[in-house]
């Protein structure tokens, strides 16, 4: 696997430098857009530009929310509502899939344990699935992650008889950890590991797997891959999915690495076999 380049003398260094390099993007949005609180400097600027030269534009998250909540969020912290052709979550791709009943784990179930956050059960509207307590389950549905207030050990807690009575899991976000107003908190897929620890078996929906940027780049009218940049700041999600998917692959320095040097980011490089072709700076 070839290393993280060194930055070069008129390589790009921001988002806004990417423009010119390809026809469609799909942007990360925690991290990569925004901190879960504020837009990151120019990113409006830069969304605005992309749309004023004619790119074809996506954000894709790792939320375990539906799409609309997510396009929401941004219109709230200062995006307008007509940069992106389309926001997209995997929690928007795991429910279309689930009503589609193409997930196999789910197949014949409906009383449902949802781990999510701040009460939010409306994942589960419009499919046929009745929320339920643990003790009622015969499904687990891993869309978010407590971590911030709720330690890991009462999720095993909750999930330990679960896993032994073979109920299966999906993960509707395979974030390991989280940004949160307070700091960095453990995310859903720290749950969906712990959960697979304990015996359980889990269906993984979202970056870096494929049917996510199968559901983007299909929204996107089917752009040639390779003419479609994702930027994000998880090498492990959006690097190695983008990876997968043949579109170009961009890190930025913010979010989960913001202050990371280049030895340990070559480090989460070879960790999940992901090199992107090259590191950006910001937005603008």
């Amino acid at each position: 696997m070839r290393e993280v380049a060194e930055p070069t003398s008129g390589a790009p260094r921001t988002l806004a430098d990417l423009l010119p390099r390809y026809d469609a993007f799909i942007l990360d949005q925690f991290g990569t857009l925004h901190d879960g609180t504020a837009l990151y400097p120019g990113a409006v600027g830069v969304l605005r530009a992309m749309r004023a030269a004619g790119k074809r534009l996506a954000v894709l998250s790792n939320s375990g929310k539906r799409a609309a909540d997510n396009a929401v969020r941004l219109t709230r912290l200062g995006v307008p509502a007509d940069v992106f052709d389309v926001v997209l979550t995997s929690g928007e791709v795991g429910f279309a899939l689930i009503a589609a009943g193409q997930i196999p784990a789910t197949e014949g179930r409906r009383r449902c344990l949802l781990l999510e956050r701040d009460g939010d059960g409306t994942l589960l509207d419009g499919l046929d699935l009745e929320s339920v307590p643990a003790g009622q389950a015969d499904l687990v549905l891993i869309a978010g992650s407590e971590g911030e207030r709720r330690p890991l050990e009462s999720y095993a807690e909750e999930l330990a008889p679960l896993a032994r009575q073979n109920i299966p899991a999906v993960c509707l976000n395979p974030d390991r950890t989280m940004l949160t107003p307070s700091g960095f908190a453990f995310g859903a897929g720290q749950i969906a590991e712990l959960y697979q620890r304990l015996g359980g078996a889990v269906t993984w929906i979202g970056k870096p797997y494929e049917q996510v940027f199968t559901a983007a780049l299909a929204a996107l009218g089917h752009p040639p891959p390779a003419r479609v940049a994702v930027v994000g700041d998880s090498v492990e999600h959006d690097i190695a999915g983008a990876r997968a998917a043949g579109c170009a692959a961009w890190l930025v320095r913010s979010g989960l690495i913001a202050g990371a040097d280049d030895a340990t980011i070559a480090d989460e490089c070879r960790r999940y076999g992901a090199t992107p072709d090259g590191i950006l700076e910001g937005c603008a």
